[in-house]
Parts: structure tokens; C-alpha cells; sequence
């Protein structure tokens, strides 16, 4: 049987998927003390890169303020399916995908960097 689904219909199906993984850990994460997983991206001219998945027993998440606990490779690939298409493009852009175990919340912050310019015309 051929799939003639979208590339967004697609898309959508394998994060939902990737949501579902993840949210099924976290009475495990509980158990624990695991309080946040999450995995940072960056990336700029066409080049983007994820960050190993990490753990974190902190009252808040802050990428580069919290120290994490122990890593989540087990969680990598589901992690990466959430990560925003393009986020590398151009000027490129970075953000974190995150979950809130005690909430049972996944999160995304994506930051794009953009270019811009001035104009200034004057008579001399």
C-alpha cells in the first residue's frame, strides 16, 4: 500500500510519536528525581546541531545556568523529532526542547537571528 500522505501529515506523525515516547518516561524520571530533560540546538548557515539529551533536578530549566544530572540518549531520537525544521537556515537560530516531567509538558523555544540594515539618504 502506498503512503500518499504530505510531507507535513508525515511530520506531524512522527512527532506526535516522538511526544508520546517521551511523556511515557516520566514516571520513571520521577522516580528518580529527575525534574527537566531537555536537549539544546544552534545552528547558522545551513549547519545545525543538537545537543546530547540531559537530565536536570532543578526547580527551573535555563540553558547554561542549570548542571544536569546525567544524560538521556535513550530519549535522543524522540528529542530530535521535536526539533524545528530549518532552525539552521540563513542567519540560523537556536532554542531548547524541553520537558517539564512534573507537568508532563513539552516545550519548544526557538529563537531565530535574522540580519538587518539602516538607510540613510541625505543631500550633500
Amino acid at each position: 500500500m502506498e503512503d500518499h500522505s504530505t510531507y507535513e501529515e508525515r511530520l506531524k506523525q512522527q512527532q506526535a510519536a516522538a511526544k508520546a515516547a517521551i511523556l511515557a518516561q516520566c514516571d520513571r524520571l520521577t522516580t528518580v528525581g529527575i525534574t527537566f530533560v531537555a536537549a539544546h540546538f544552534d545552528g547558522s548557515g545551513d549547519d545545525g546541531v543538537t545537543e546530547d539529551v540531559k537530565c536536570y533536578n532543578s526547580d527551573v530549566y535555563a540553558y547554561e545556568d542549570c548542571e544536569h544530572v546525567a544524560d538521556a540518549s535513550d530519549l535522543q531520537e524522540h528529542f530530535d523529532a521535536l526539533v524545528p525544521c530549518g532552525y539552521e537556515n540563513d542567519a540560523g537560530g537556536f532554542g531548547d526542547v524541553v520537558l517539564d516531567v512534573r507537568k508532563r509538558k513539552i516545550t519548544v523555544e526557538r529563537n531565530d537571528r535574522f540580519e538587518d540594515y539602516s538607510t540613510t539618504t541625505y543631500e550633500v
